[in-house]
């Protein structure tokens, strides 16, 4: 476990340098909002837009998740529990005023990257805040 990178993984390079490619700039692992103690991929703090890029087996990608082998009751309950905080940190997010773009790891940079350029400049046209996933 100790191996698993929380930040700078290779999905989150390629996503952060698509992402700067296109003139956008960023924080990088900040909490969007300081009292809720959830970490962003990406914090565009003036346009109040989170990215969270999001690891297939960590949170249960519907193409791609495997269940484990090994502890396999222990690895479902964990899946679920981070499912469960994804969605938790979608509405609280939401409810503050942020828009939350969620990654899968397996997604093209540059077709995430596009989607995330769109939030922000929703953001900054001041609509309101949403929900956006990779079926949008």
């Amino acid at each position: 476990m100790r191996a698993n990178r929380s930040r700078d993984t290779g999905p989150e390079l390629a996503l952060r340098r698509a992402v700067h490619a296109r003139g956008l700039r960023y924080r990088v692992a900040a909490r969007p909002v300081k009292e809720l103690r959830r970490t962003a991929d990406l914090v565009f703090t003036k346009a109040r837009v989170a990215v969270f890029l999001d690891g297939c087996f960590w949170h249960g990608c519907p193409e791609h998740h495997t269940a484990a082998v090994r502890n396999g009751a222990y690895w479902a309950t964990k899946v679920e529990r981070n499912r469960a905080r994804d969605a938790d940190t979608n509405q609280r997010l939401a409810e503050a005023g942020w828009t939350v773009v969620r990654v899968w790891e397996h997604e093209d940079p540059g077709d995430a990257a596009s989607r995330v350029e769109a939030a922000v400049a929703a953001a900054r046209r001041d609509s309101p805040p949403r929900f956006t996933s990779e079926s949008d």
